[in-house]
């Protein structure tokens, strides 16, 4: 058990507003945290789902562990099973407002165009020409109803936040 990773998780659900509906999206949020410079010391690899880290995973359950953030799973409609991480204690949220705004933006998005966001972010920074194709490539289950466009527009609406590090420019 990390003491100081579950406090990073608390941390991450804190800043998006105190609360994040749903593993993946609390991985994406973290991983876009962490690919700007406003989170370290977590490591992120490719999954099915795009960037994923075990470090966080392990740390929220550590966070919940320890009650710095309660983690509650409930029953999907599609017959799988969702986690709503929730902080009580707002205090000592993050002194960069940055942090918070894109922490937040990338909370309140859903779900699928955060996740297709995220990914195309990852196969940019691994070297992929055009990210956004091979995100579609990867994932042609999840690029109906136009949602690669709405993940384009999340983007560029995450990609205006100052940031230490900016998001990469990916058409």
């Amino acid at each position: 058990m990390s003491y100081a990773n579950a406090v990073k998780a608390a941390g991450i659900v804190r800043d998006a507003g105190g609360r994040v509906v749903g593993r993946t999206r609390l991985q994406k949020v973290a991983y876009l945290l962490s690919v700007t410079g406003l989170e370290d010391g977590l490591h992120f690899a490719y999954k099915h789902y795009g960037p994923y880290s075990e470090d966080l995973a392990a740390a929220a359950r550590d966070a919940d562990l320890l009650g710095l953030l309660n983690e509650t799973e409930q029953q999907a409609s599609w017959g799988g099973s969702f986690s709503t991480y929730v902080v009580s204690e707002r205090s000592g949220s993050s002194v960069l407002p940055s942090r918070c705004r894109l922490a937040a933006e990338a909370a309140a998005a859903d779900a699928i165009e955060l996740e297709l966001a995220a990914t195309a972010v990852f196969l940019a920074k691994e070297g992929y020409s055009d990210p956004w194709m091979e995100t579609a490539r990867r994932k042609p289950e999840k690029t109906e109803n136009d949602r690669i466009a709405k993940a384009q527009a999340l983007y560029r609406r995450l990609s205006v936040i100052e940031t230490p590090f900016p998001l990469p420019i990916i058409a």
